[in-house]
């Protein structure tokens, strides 16, 4: 069950594309504009990487955390900023406070890897590790007391979810006749700031969230239709996978996402190595998730096409794999 914290729903207002609009111009001069490249493998559909790997931070969540701390008065600033991350969030805010000149704050599971660790390391921030279900809480509560400054949500926080939009922005820009996008589900705040944008410029793409086996936050929330406490397994797939939806993201997730694909651990591993073998691409299991759906053929017919195959982006959402678990993935 949800805690009487977690169970406190705080409300967020949906962003719309004029406010994903005006992300891209706050987060132009730092975020990269990453390039949209087919994956060249014998499927039914046309495979996209919409490569976030590509970032500064080797992350997509370097748009939200620009977005989100540009759009904060200076005097609020100063006071420094923290948020709570796995590592990818971690780095996104640890670069822009670097980058405006401000104190960061981390505070991150015991679990994460040693690659994300030493990368907000080198950017910084300091680091507060806490057991999981107390790092969890810190995101049900959005914050934590005694860390100093504002806390940027890596999720639930409207500003965050229109940077990530902008990766919706440039899909559709690149490919206007996409049929689906494929999006890692950690939080919702990646997912649901694509299907903004997409829903608004391309209205028949469907958008889901892929996950992994090892814990479907995702997929039992549309199975129950709430938001719901499920197990979890760590894995190498550190960037997706929480205990379940948060309460506030529910409402944006539910109204925007088509639904849930799930590949297995296994299939994961073997994306990881199909991208680097065929794509050169290096992306860390959670990267790799949309992918591992995409070559396991869990689209519906929704994404079908009349005229030829359909046409799919997988959102590889980020690099950053510990070096050591990439080379147990390519060696099998």
């Amino acid at each position: 069950m949800w805690s009487s914290a977690e169970r406190v729903v705080r409300r967020i207002e949906p962003p719309t594309i004029v406010d994903v609009e005006a992300a891209r111009g706050r987060i132009a001069a730092t975020a990269v504009r990453t390039p949209l490249l087919e994956l060249q493998v014998d499927t039914p559909a046309k495979i996209y990487l919409k490569l976030e790997n590509l970032q500064p931070i080797g992350s997509f969540k370097l748009r939200g955390a620009l977005n989100a701390m540009r759009s904060l008065d200076r005097s609020v600033l100063a006071q420094g900023v923290y948020t709570a991350s796995a590592g990818n969030m971690a780095q996104g805010v640890a670069f822009g406070a670097r980058e405006i000149g401000v104190p960061c704050t981390v505070i991150m599971p015991d679990s994460a890897p040693r690659a994300k660790i030493d990368a907000v390391r080198r950017l910084g921030a300091e680091i507060v590790s806490l057991p999981y279900d107390d790092w969890w809480q810190t995101l049900a509560d959005h914050g934590r007391a005694g860390i100093p400054g504002t806390f940027i949500h890596p999720v639930a926080d409207a500003k965050v979810i229109a940077g990530n939009g902008t990766i919706g922005l440039e899909i559709v820009e690149d490919l206007p006749e996409v049929d689906a996008v494929l999006v890692p589900f950690g939080g919702g705040g990646l997912v649901s700031g694509i299907a903004t944008a997409v829903r608004a410029l391309a209205p028949r793409a469907k958008v889901y969230g892929c996950e992994v086996a090892t814990a479907t936050p995702l997929a039992a929330a549309f199975a129950a239709h709430a938001p719901v406490v499920v197990e979890r397994t760590p894995s190498f797939v550190d960037g997706i996978g929480g205990r379940g939806v948060l309460p506030e993201m529910w409402p944006l997730v539910e109204d925007l996402v088509d639904g849930a694909l799930t590949a297995t651990l296994d299939e994961v591993g073997a994306a990881v190595k199909v991208l680097v073998e065929r794509a050169h691409v290096v992306a860390e299991g959670a990267g790799a998730a949309p992918v591992a759906a995409a070559l396991g053929g869990r689209l519906t017919r929704d994404a079908a096409r009349a005229d030829g195959p359909a046409r799919v982006v997988c959102v590889v959402s980020g690099g950053n794999i510990d070096s050591r678990i990439l080379i147990d993935l390519l060696a099998g």
